[in-house]
């Protein structure tokens, strides 16, 4: 298996899974952050801000591989993941994984379909992942607080249903794609599709909640995220999101997590009892 390798993203809710992941498989890893005091004990760590050039070539030095994400709803993803992949191929990294989203090549003006095409036409040997929504979103994601807080998932999902994976999983699928180089591109998915409203019914039966679903308009969501201060550029990317959701396109089943990784992905009722503290 090709060591070390740099995860981008590193502090982040998929990125510290990754780590803990890679390092319990014996990996040599080297985490990418922009604050030091965000990184995990006891493994390598570089800074890497993708809005300051000057820190991607160390980033990647002496590294071969690379797990490379964009900052979450970023739209102008490409312009600041281009000149990591541009380095990465300087550098003659053997292996790209690059963590992109779920249905994002039926639509070549996303940007992380674009994105997607700078790791392909890299000339890199790749492999591409494409997660649906995380179900840590609800335990320790942008959801988390208002359902401890509130006991609510308030979003603008109507009754559209999505089929939620794991950070685990993840993780796992992207171990398995290093260790056996595997190349390619992978849609992942749980195993089953719910909306919003059976998330929070599981959520409160694991945690002891009474947790509903609010279902707001698109209007409401907006104004929701303005109020909390969200930059218009997110607001938009979120809205694209959530129409998608809500047009039934995320519900769709996949066998990636199984093809990678030789195993069922976790259940939605999996996930909840395993994190049913993280709600009380």
């Amino acid at each position: 298996m090709l060591q070390p390798i740099l995860i981008t993203g590193a502090s982040g809710v998929l990125g510290r899974a990754l780590v803990s992941t890679f390092t319990q498989a014996g990996v040599s890893v080297r985490q990418a952050i922009r604050q030091p005091e965000k990184a995990r004990a006891g493994v390598a760590w570089v800074r890497l801000d993708y809005t300051d050039p000057a820190t991607i070539a160390p980033a990647l030095a002496g590294v071969q591989g690379l797990v490379l994400m964009a900052p979450p709803l970023d739209p102008d993803a490409p312009g600041k993941l281009g000149p990591v992949v541009a380095r990465a191929k300087q550098a003659g990294l053997r292996h790209v994984i690059f963590i992109s989203a779920l249905g994002v090549n039926h639509n070549e003006q996303a940007p992380l379909r674009v994105v997607e095409h700078l790791v392909i036409d890299s000339g890199i040997p790749y492999t591409i992942l494409r997660p649906n929504f995380f179900m840590e979103n609800f335990s320790e994601g942008f959801l988390a607080a208002r359902i401890k807080a509130h006991n609510g998932i308030f979003l603008a999902a109507g009754e559209g249903k999505t089929s939620f994976i794991s950070i685990h999983d993840i993780a796992s699928a992207a171990l398995a794609a290093f260790q056996k180089r595997l190349t390619g591109e992978f849609d992942l998915t749980g195993p089953e599709a719910l909306d919003h409203g059976e998330v929070a019914r599981a959520i409160g039966q694991a945690s002891g909640r009474p947790v509903r679903y609010h279902a707001l308009t698109e209007e409401q969501m907006v104004a929701g995220a303005r109020e909390a201060g969200m930059p218009e550029s997110t607001i938009g990317y979120l809205t694209v999101l959530y129409s998608v959701v809500r047009d039934g396109y995320m519900a769709t089943l996949t066998p990636g997590v199984e093809r990678l990784t030789g195993r069922e992905p976790t259940t939605f009722g999996e996930f909840t009892r395993a994190n049913a503290a993280r709600w009380q």
